[in-house]
């Protein structure tokens, strides 16, 4: 059942009311499948559109680890302090112009029956309207026999941090079907991702659990069902539908991140200062950033994935024409232009970080096969099709040091 352009648009432009009218989606080839293109001149630096996702959850070890977030629109709701404070692990740390933290702690507000923190009644009401109150847990909140607890507790046994996807992202999903008064029309928005087969569905899968795949995806599959079960989404629960969720999560899911400390430093960067000013708090952020490091390592953001339709109909490309970004700290999505796009161009993003961006074709196809399952063929990589297809020694090394720093970020994340 798929759904039409007009219900993709309306329901983009509906829910984050600034997209602009100046995108569309086509069919591009069966290997490539949708594209967004441009339908007048975008210029380099103007927001191509703002898209709100259709559902959005935070890691679910991320928030074990007290990184606060609004259960909606994953805000950070800590304090710039206090953020600093946790993540240096300097409970005296003070930071200069406390008047630009942009939490508001007088608005945050709580489900009066579970308790889970809202930054604004916005979007608690938001969240009971979409899905929560199916999902409210109530007085069993902390209960570790509660379906929904025990689908929580498995999930965190099988996909340790770094992570990259979220069983409640899919738990959404379903209870704003069980919620709707149009389960046909959220239907037709989530099938808009689903289009793999059933060997790329397993691979994808198999990236995400591990070797044991099989065994632990039929264990999720039965808390699920227990959980959440909807004759509407029936095919979501057996065995081949529930892989194709999974699938469907890992290939599309947008990673989202937030925190109030870095919204302070961005605030930071625009004051004006006299230059011996400047210099002082220049030097207090970094070695703020270089404690962090010594501390937390790369865990500084409040982390989670989203469904973003219109996002997901833009191609990668390895030089990419436009790039995504969360500059509101929460989860709206924007899309800037990062050069002129023409009317008819396609808007590419890159799947890739900018360091994984500087490795050899050879190396770029090999993520984005393992992840994407694509073979890339953006002008870059057409550029460098004479290229030997091995990686080199130094991105080898560097491939094995990546390797064991995630492997030690995982050890010491779960040691809990």
């Amino acid at each position: 059942m798929a759904a039409s352009m007009c219900d993709v648009f309306s329901f983009c432009m509906g829910v984050a009311g600034r997209a602009r009218v100046s995108v569309e989606v086509r069919f591009v080839s069966s290997s490539k499948g949708k594209g967004l293109f441009a339908t007048q001149l975008i210029r380099k630096g103007e927001t191509v559109f703002v898209e709100r996702p259709l559902v959005a959850a935070q890691f679910l070890w991320n928030a074990l680890y007290r990184y606060r977030a609004c259960d909606h629109c994953l805000r950070a709701l800590e304090k710039a302090e206090e953020n600093a404070q946790r993540l240096t692990g300097k409970p005296g740390q003070v930071l200069p112009h406390p008047e630009l933290c942009p939490v508001r702690k007088d608005l945050h507000q709580s489900c009066p029956h579970c308790q889970v923190m809202y930054c604004s009644a916005e979007c608690r009401l938001a969240a009971a309207e979409q899905y929560h109150r199916v999902l409210c847990p109530g007085p069993s909140q902390n209960d570790p026999l509660h379906p929904l607890n025990k689908l929580q507790e498995a999930w965190r046994s099988v996909h340790y941090p770094p992570e990259t996807a979220s069983i409640m992202l899919m738990a959404r999903m379903v209870a704003t079907v069980k919620q709707a008064k149009d389960k046909d029309r959220w239907i037709r928005l989530f099938s808009q991702f689903c289009n793999k087969t059933a060997n790329e569905e397993e691979e994808i899968v198999h990236k995400l659990l591990g070797d044991k795949f099989k065994g632990q995806l039929e264990l999720l599959r039965r808390l699920f069902t227990e959980a959440l079960y909807e004759e509407a989404l029936s095919q979501w629960f057996t065995p081949d539908g529930f892989r194709s969720l999974f699938a469907l999560v890992g290939t599309n899911g947008q990673g989202i991140g937030t925190s109030s400390l870095s919204q302070w430093v961005h605030a930071c960067d625009a004051l004006e200062l006299k230059p011996q000013d400047r210099e002082q708090l220049d030097a207090f952020i970094d070695q703020l950033y270089k404690d962090i490091e010594a501390a937390t390592g790369e865990f500084l953001n409040c982390e989670g994935s989203g469904l973003f339709v219109l996002q997901s109909c833009c191609n990668h490309s390895c030089v990419p024409n436009a790039e995504t970004s969360f500059p509101e700290n929460n989860f709206l999505l924007h899309v800037t232009a990062l050069e002129d796009i023409k009317p008819g161009e396609e808007i590419c993003i890159s799947y890739l970080d900018c360091c994984q961006r500087e490795r050899s074709r050879h190396s770029r196809h090999k993520i984005l096969r393992e992840n994407y399952l694509f073979v890339c063929s953006c002008p870059k990589c057409l550029a460098e099709a004479d290229e030997p297809n091995v990686t080199s020694e130094e991105e080898d090394e560097e491939e094995e040091e990546g390797e064991a720093e995630d492997a030690e970020l995982g050890d010491e994340m779960t040691d809990v």
